[in-house]
């Protein structure tokens, strides 16, 4: 845990050492703030970006007919190379970023009418992705079950290493206090006027609540926008002795997805659960991770289990993020990015730069900000 180092108060605190709150924090920095980050476990990246598998998958990872939050997946999906290139030069860290493609496959013939809905909307939106047979998905992946009944190429998808990622970006925002909660937001009725922790109160001009499903909690009126925890359940595989190295791209299906490392390592993943904040790690999500996994590539018994672990990632009713500014002046949220959080990290960190800059999100992160919500309560409300 560092110390704050000014006794006069910051330009900004952001609240959470996740990917989201981290990537704002450095891009804040990149324009000459000063800026702190806050959070309360003892290390950066300790809840959701733990458990993150790294997935770029701004439309396998999408909702369909939901355009807005798509454009924000494929925007986000641009700034990714620039993102880690940048980064890493900086730092001299790796970020684990590569452009693998994904392919994506179906285990049955329903999950093959699945995939052809899911290939007919990428076409739609201009994307290159290729339908192919199930003997082509075994010409890239010999491994593959010879039951399964097809699947899509797309080169477009790419993954990075979250925990590598967030190593980088703690180098580069250089200033953090771990360990510590915050308890609330000081303002005067209209404006931040700072952050209250259980150490005391940090002086600062604006707050950027990156707090992931705890970050509702925070509101200054108590009446934050609606984001809620969803357990994800992952586990860490390694190949060992002869077992050939695991898959050179992002192997998906409807009920899980494997990325391969390119060093042995492998993680399968996620359950999806609607348990509050419970993070135990069950029986049961192993076992539906591991058969799900099985029913594709049945060599995937063959790996090392390493350890299996279990996140929150930060959930909204449109699973689409909450970006923009607050009902005070200088506050600004950054949370709710369900399972897209590593995908929209270049994307957010730059938009709330811009934002605690004094200018204007990017247009397209419109359909994503965060009076969404009081509008459609507002609605709800006039109907009833």
């Amino acid at each position: 845990m560092q110390q704050p180092r000014r006794s006069k108060g910051y330009d900004a605190v952001v609240v959470g050492a996740g990917l989201i709150g981290l990537a704002c924090a450095w891009r804040a920095r990149r324009r000459g703030m000063s800026v702190l980050v806050v959070d309360r476990a003892a290390e950066p990246g300790a809840a959701a970006s733990r458990v993150a598998a790294g997935m770029l998958a701004p439309v396998t990872e999408a909702d369909f007919g939901e355009l807005g939050p798509l454009r924000v997946n494929l925007a986000g999906r641009e700034r990714w190379a620039a993102f880690a290139a940048e980064l890493e030069e900086q730092t001299g860290l790796p970020t684990g970023y590569r452009e693998t493609g994904a392919l994506v496959v179906a285990a049955d013939g329903d999950d093959a009418r699945e995939l052809r809905r899911l290939h007919d909307f990428q076409r739609s939106l201009g994307l290159d992705a290729e339908w192919l047979t199930p003997s082509r998905c075994r010409e890239l992946e010999p491994g593959l079950s010879p039951r399964i009944a097809g699947g899509i190429l797309a080169p477009q998808d790419a993954q990075a290493e979250p925990r590598a990622v967030v190593r980088a970006l703690a180098a580069a925002v250089e200033e953090l206090l771990t360990g510590v909660e915050v308890e609330a937001i000081e303002h005067d009725g209209s404006r931040v006027r700072g952050v209250r922790t259980g150490e005391g109160t940090i002086e600062c001009d604006q707050v950027v609540l990156a707090a992931g499903p705890w970050s509702a909690a925070l509101a200054p009126d108590g009446q934050g926008p609606p984001v809620r925890p969803v357990k994800g359940q992952i586990l860490e595989l390694r190949a060992r002795g002869a077992t050939p190295e695991p898959f050179g791209r992002v192997l998906r299906t409807p009920r899980c997805y494997l990325v391969g490392r390119g060093d042995g390592r492998a993680v399968l993943g996620a359950t999806v659960e609607e348990q509050g904040f419970d993070t135990a790690v069950t029986a049961d999500g192993v076992f539906r991770l591991l058969e799900a996994a099985w029913e594709v590539l049945p060599e995937v018994g063959e790996l090392e289990f390493v350890a299996a672990h279990a996140g929150l990632r930060p959930a909204t009713p449109d699973n689409a993020p909450v970006i923009g500014r607050g009902e005070l002046d200088g506050l600004v949220w950054a949370t709710g990015h369900w399972r897209n959080g590593v995908l929209l990290a270049p994307l957010t960190g730059e938009a709330v730069a811009q934002l605690l800059a004094g200018g204007e999100s990017p247009p397209q992160l419109a359909a994503v900000a965060p009076e969404r919500f009081a509008a459609r309560g507002a609605r709800e409300e006039a109907r009833a």
